[in-house]
């Protein structure tokens, strides 16, 4: 039963998204005895466009917060694969690993989870969220006119939303040109240990297995590529796409189990800041890696690990607000800062023909360049 006294003496801490982040920090935050709302805008389960592969790095984390995902029978994934726009295609084995699970699974596993451990939802939608620095809290109001006040809010509501407006976030007003396009498929002899990026022109997709006998597929490419296809889906994979001929084998055997697919637009990977006007910026909303580095799952959960420990101080009155803000912030650049630059330049790597064929063709022949690039993108085990 979800209370209705959202009053400050009674609400301690918001939540503006209930995904990865969200709900690990909900769960963090509830184990450690404070009393927790998440508002997101729909119920569970649902599907997200992700593309579902998780490192290793964040299962101790999982298992402090009673949360192992091992009952979801994710697939284990140990290999790489990364192919240029004509095919050739470079191998490499993941030194720590990772798993794929569906966020459709796992989200709600973890909305299971902190339910259990007293959490509140609201499914809602944020209008407005506003600092009273006399009272040292939040006003919350939602699209309904409701209003919620907290002494610490954080936003976890992922890569893009309408309060980014509301705060005056500057990469909200910078159009961006990718879009994302997300779907599960079956495909008879696809290995499910191995996580594979296809590049094609202005673009690339991954491709890997979750739960059961399904896999992910997931690529990001530009409104441009979309509009040149005319405007379809469908146009933009057979005459784009396709081109890669391991893209081509995908498309053409395997049978998609989506009636439609998952999409979003104005993906933006400019550089973010990770405390807005008091909210404390947790998982995309705090800052993208691009999907070509496949890491932002775990990148969501260890912003929760980083944002949690700090939060709880504050509301016990162990550090005031100035210090909370400054100590997250320096944390999050020290832990995050580094892979999203490498992102970034990877990102420019890849898309062009030309410069795709050379970067793959090369590393192909430099093992250790591509382990590197894998380690500055990954993080170490962390709980």
């Amino acid at each position: 039963m979800i209370s209705t006294d959202y009053s400050a003496a009674h609400l301690t801490v918001l939540l503006v998204g209930g995904g990865l982040a969200g709900l690990a920090a909900a769960l963090d935050l509830a184990r450690r005895g404070h009393r927790v709302v998440v508002v997101e805008r729909r119920p569970y389960p649902f599907h997200r466009v992700c593309g579902e592969y998780v490192s290793n790095e964040v299962l101790p984390y999982l298992r402090r917060l009673g949360a192992d995902p091992a009952g979801l029978n994710p697939a284990g994934i140990c290999r790489f694969g990364l192919s240029s726009p004509a095919g050739r295609l470079l191998a490499s084995p993941l030194d720590l690993g990772g798993f794929g699970v569906s966020r459709y699974e796992l989200d709600h596993f973890l909305y299971q989870q902190a339910l259990a451990q007293g959490v509140e939802f609201l499914f809602a939608t944020v209008a407005d969220v506003a600092f009273d620095a006399a009272a040292d809290h939040h006003t919350v109001t939602l699209a309904d006119g409701r209003q919620l006040r907290a002494r610490l809010v954080l936003g976890t509501y992922g890569k893009r939303s309408a309060l980014d407006r509301q705060l005056g976030r500057p990469f909200f007003g910078q159009r961006s040109p990718y879009l994302g396009v997300k779907y599960h498929l079956q495909l008879p002899g696809f290995a499910r240990d191995i996580i594979e990026l296809h590049n094609f022109r202005d673009g690339y997709a991954g491709i890997s297995a979750i739960e059961e006998d399904k896999l992910c597929f997931c690529y990001l490419t530009t409104r441009a590529n979309l509009k040149v296809a005319g405007g379809t889906i469908a146009a933009l994979e057979s005459e784009v796409l396709a081109r890669n001929p391991r893209l081509a084998d995908i498309l053409h055997n395997a049978k998609n189990l989506y009636s439609q697919p998952e999409v979003i637009n104005e993906i933006s990977f400019a550089p973010k800041r990770p405390v807005e006007q008091h909210l404390l910026m947790v998982g995309d909303a705090a800052g993208l890696i691009t999907p070509l580095c496949g890491n932002g799952m775990a990148m969501a959960l260890h912003g929760a690990a980083l944002a949690v420990p700090l939060a709880d101080r504050f509301l016990r009155g162990q550090l005031p607000r100035p210090a909370l803000e400054a100590t997250y912030a320096r944390a999050w650049q020290q832990q995050f800062g580094t892979r999203l630059r490498v992102g970034r330049a990877v990102q420019h790597l890849f898309g062009g023909p030309v410069l795709s064929e050379l970067v793959v063709g090369g590393l192909r022949h430099w093992p250790a360049a591509v382990r590197t690039l894998m380690r500055q993108t990954h993080g170490k085990p962390f709980s």
